[in-house]
């Protein structure tokens, strides 16, 4: 998987404004992505050092489309934690 395929889109949430503060910063990322390509993929996008990064998937939720229930599909985001001093610009001023 090439790196530039890892990261889907940043996470922009109430929650996630607040982790930045800690220098935690959250994405989406693709399914079959593991803890070492999210770490390479975000410093060379963003050219900072990454100290941790933790996974998650996010389980799909019932939807109703009609009289019918259909199943979102689940996908995996991830947090990862920045070097202190480091940011990522993409997210000032959201």
């Amino acid at each position: 998987m090439h790196l530039y395929q890892v990261l889907r889109r940043p996470l922009i949430t109430e929650k996630n404004a607040t982790l930045q503060a800690q220098g935690k910063y959250a994405f989406e990322v693709a399914g079959e992505a593991n803890k070492h390509q999210i770490k390479q993929a975000v410093e060379k996008a963003f050219k900072v050092k990454v100290t941790g990064v933790n996974v998650m998937t996010v389980p799909g939720k019932e939807r109703r489309v009609g009289r019918r229930q259909i199943l979102t599909q689940p996908w995996k985001k991830a947090i990862v934690t920045l070097k202190s001093g480091d940011k990522i610009e993409l997210f000032e001023g959201v």
